[in-house]
């Protein structure tokens, strides 16, 4: 696994024809500073998809940190999220273009609803101007996130399918059947805090175990874990250092029994946020 050469990603086709980079930069909670310098440095490092919101409140950051780093926009997998209080055809609009103006971009790579926020009962119409903020080319993708199963099948029932569903998940948090509902209907699943928040998962003996056989750090084997079953992972990382390994994760192929080992840490206790009560 290298050191000093440039890292890229393994990619993921989305429905519709994208590609999605399968290690993506997290940027919350940065605020406009911090994730000027984080994307910089991620960008430099070799990462292609950078993922923010208007919640994070760091979209201009997150812009300047793009242009500074001097990587062609076409290289680029930007994604944002905005609000429920755009939830409607006209409101996504405003939403996006925004965004676009705080990231100072003509388009944006994935856009996703934020939280389905089921209350308001508004996110299929959210979800119908997303669609036409692609056919009008000022996004190339679109999902949603944090949504439950039956916020989506609400979608299907409505005849719509996001290409991604952001979700958090790690190894004590698998979501095993959103996963699976995910695949039958060819959505990419992607994972926030992917190595769990705080905790002692990286100090699990399956985690360490698998570290010491591959010569790799347990956060590595973590987010290996998760590329090599087909999702995408957007880990958090201010220091380049960690970024560079965080992104280093496609040179080394865990065993069928280290999944399985892994696998087994999921922890039926765990909390979630219930997407049916919390949203912004």
């Amino acid at each position: 696994m290298s050191s000093t050469s440039p890292l890229r990603a393994a990619t993921l086709p989305l429905a519709g024809g994208a590609g999605i980079p399968q290690m993506g930069l997290g940027t919350w909670p940065m605020n406009d500073d911090e994730a000027r310098a984080a994307v910089a440095d991620a960008l430099r490092i070799g990462y292609r998809h950078v993922d923010t919101a208007e919640n994070y409140r760091n979209e201009l950051g997150v812009g300047q940190g793009i242009r500074d780093a001097g990587v062609a926009r076409e290289e680029l997998f930007v994604t944002t999220k905005f609000n429920k209080e755009w939830h409607s055809i006209d409101g996504t609009r405003a939403a996006c273009e925004a965004s676009l103006k705080r990231l100072g971009m003509d388009y944006v790579d994935l856009l996703l609803i934020h939280w389905p926020n089921p209350a308001q009962d508004r996110y299929v119409q959210a979800f119908e101007g997303l669609l036409k903020l692609r056919d009008a080319g000022l996004v190339r993708a679109v999902g949603v996130s944090n949504f439950k199963a039956a916020h989506l099948q609400k979608l299907f029932d409505a005849g719509l399918t996001p290409q991604v569903n952001q979700i958090e998940l790690s190894p004590t948090r698998p979501r095993r059947d959103l996963v699976a509902l995910h695949k039958r209907h060819g959505i990419v699943t992607e994972s926030w805090s992917p190595l769990d928040r705080g905790g002692d998962l990286l100090k699990a003996q399956a985690i360490v175990g698998a570290a010491e056989a591959h010569g790799v750090t347990p956060a590595q084997v973590v987010l290996r874990w998760h590329v090599q079953q087909g999702l995408v992972a957007i880990p958090k990382s201010s220091d380049p250092k960690r970024q560079r390994l965080n992104l280093d994760v496609f040179g080394f192929v865990l065993s069928a029994a280290e999944m399985a080992a892994i696998d087994r840490l999921e922890d039926a206790a765990a909390n979630l946020l219930d997407a049916d009560r919390f949203g912004h």
